[in-house]
């Protein structure tokens, strides 16, 4: 009877082992079963590139970039200075001919006003422009602010050059061109005779020569040589000269290039050329 009954127990004693090494199999098997939908999900949260339309000269184009790295406003704002930027939007009145003359002396108090005005809202445009943190396009910000201020600075002085020549004595742009700073505030006799040299100069780079000299001898022979001398000496003299000293950004290949890099790639559409 006892012999019996320990069988019982050893039999009970098996079947209880056996149904636990079944159930750790089966939570095994669970757990296995639920971790690759978890790994799943996560590669799923990957974000995707973004997209940013621009377009260029002659292509609409898509540039696929890391949103992790750079926000789509710092995209939009690195084309802008890349692409849209420049400080000639600072107009003045051009002045050609005794017409055009009259009328910037005339104006030239509300001339500088809207020249002050147009200049602070440029600035401001600048400073507010969100760029991607890069040194490079960093830099060319700095530059185009240089840029800016030059520009500013030029046309201030050659505007109120056409009613005071004496401006041109003393600044930053006449280093280059004192030629035409001190034949404008010099007499007759010099005026003329670097008015002359300018018009043969011009003659040179023209189709044209007998017209452009032409032209000299007809204003030269006029009661308001003068004034032609003064829209000659600065429009075609000292402000061609001073505007090449403007240092600009260089639109090169180098700006192509290191704005095509803030994208993992480009699709372009192109019209030919």
């Amino acid at each position: 009877m006892k012999i019996w009954i320990f069988s019982a127990l050893l039999c009970l004693i098996i079947s209880c082992k056996k149904e636990s090494m079944v159930a750790g199999i089966q939570h095994k098997d669970t757990i296995a079963v639920t971790e690759k939908p978890v790994k799943d999900s996560l590669t799923l949260q990957q974000k995707q590139p973004e997209i940013y339309a621009f377009v260029t000269e002659l292509c609409n184009n898509k540039g696929y970039y890391d949103s992790a790295k750079y926000s789509r406003d710092e995209i939009d704002g690195t084309y802008k200075l890349w692409f849209r930027w420049s400080a000639s939007s600072l107009s003045t009145p051009s002045v050609f001919d005794l017409k055009d003359l009259r009328e910037i002396r005339r104006d030239k108090d509300k001339i500088l006003a809207k020249l002050d005005g147009d200049f602070i809202e440029r600035k401001k445009e600048l400073e507010n422009l969100k760029i991607v943190n890069v040194p490079y396009w960093q830099n060319i910000k700095k530059m185009h602010y240089q840029e800016l201020l030059q520009d500013y600075e030029k046309k201030k002085i050659q505007i109120e050059a056409y009613s005071n020549p004496a401006v041109l004595l003393n600044n930053t742009f006449t280093k280059n061109c004192q030629n035409f700073a001190k034949a404008l505030n010099s007499n007759d006799t010099d005026q003329i005779a670097e008015w002359k040299k300018l018009r043969i100069t011009m003659s040179k780079a023209n189709g044209n020569p007998q017209n452009v000299m032409g032209i000299f001898e007809n204003h030269l022979q006029s009661t308001d040589w003068k004034e032609y001398a003064t829209i000659d000496l600065i429009t075609f003299g000292w402000g061609n000269s001073a505007n090449a000293d403007v240092r600009r950004p260089s639109h090169d290949e180098k700006m192509n290039r290191e704005f095509e890099s803030l994208f993992i790639k480009i699709d372009s559409e192109c019209d030919e050329p």
